[in-house]
């Protein structure tokens, strides 16, 4: 197996404009490809821009008028899959003979919105869409539960792809179901701008032995578009701090991690660390005691 090149894009999209930012994802991909990378990372909710700070007018017991408007820009800038917009990211993956995996607000057959990441080989082909199992907090007004059927691992002709949004990193079964289907370049798209993610990240690649790319938005006041019922005013200046990372699976970090700009890390992962870092602990493997713990998926 070669040694792969992965990119981990940490940018601006165009807040609550879907094909704007779509434009973003193709001028992007097309600054990594000078690079030559087999694999390109968008951070959570690209498509069309994670809504920080914002309230949609909902609280306990009342939504406003207002909070619907934004909800409808927001449900109208969302992306459907299948649809033409899919296409256009397909293209994107073929033109530049990469495999593409972005974070969007999906749009469900309903009405329903819900946040997943979609993954495009180097071919174009839609290979995989996952949706977010637990929105966190106040996420949890704007989008649904995922239902977990879509949780996989995609091969690929450089290692096994797999990976989980945000806040579901901390959620140990998901984490172990993908450990136990051999993950090796761990996505985690996200919109945590903590220093302790740092952290959370690293955790992860040791206790998976796997590579992991964090991805993270970098964004400022000034790029909210005016919204009905928000008091954007009084928001931050720099309003996601970014922090995206490259981190190896002995914990170390190879690329990054990027703050307070945008711009595009990117590293050669030699995959033989994988085996190598498995001399001393395998979680899923001769560190398991399957014959006291068993992970069942039900769906």
């Amino acid at each position: 197996m070669k040694n792969p090149k992965v990119s981990v894009v940490q940018a601006t999209p165009v807040l609550f404009d879907l094909e704007k930012s779509i434009r973003k994802v193709e001028y992007w991909t097309d600054q990594a490809s000078k690079e030559n990378p087999d694999l390109v990372l968008f951070p959570e909710a690209f498509l069309p821009g994670y809504p920080r700070g914002l309230t949609f007018g909902a609280k306990v017991g009342d939504r406003s008028s207002s909070g619907r408007e934004t909800w409808l820009r927001f449900w109208e800038n969302s992306i459907s899959v299948p649809g033409s917009y899919v296409s256009d990211l397909a293209k994107i993956a073929k033109k530049h003979n990469t495999w593409l995996a972005v974070g969007v607000v999906e749009r469900g057959n309903s009405g329903s919105l819900f946040c997943s990441v979609l993954y495009f080989n180097n071919e174009g082909a839609l290979v995989g869409k996952h949706r977010k199992l637990k929105p966190t907090a106040a996420e949890r007004i704007i989008w649904g539960e995922g239902d977990g059927t879509d949780l996989e691992v995609y091969k690929s002709d450089f290692g096994k792809i797999g990976g989980l949004i945000c806040w579901e990193n901390y959620m140990p079964l998901p984490r172990t179901y993908l450990y136990e289907h051999g993950v090796q370049i761990y996505v985690a798209p996200t919109a945590d701008q903590r220093e302790n993610w740092q952290h959370t990240l690293k955790h992860i690649a040791l206790e998976g032995r796997c590579f992991i790319l964090g991805c993270n938005q970098y964004v400022e006041k000034n790029d909210y578009p005016e919204l009905p019922g928000e008091n954007i005013s009084e928001f931050d200046e720099i309003m996601c701090r970014g922090g995206s990372v490259i981190v190896d699976p002995l914990g170390n970090t190879i690329a990054g991690p990027l703050w307070d700009s945008e711009g595009i890390l990117t590293a050669e992962l030699d995959m033989s660390l994988i085996a190598k870092s498995k001399l001393d602990f395998d979680s899923v493997g001769h560190y398991a005691r399957n014959d006291v713990f068993k992970l069942t998926k039900l769906k």
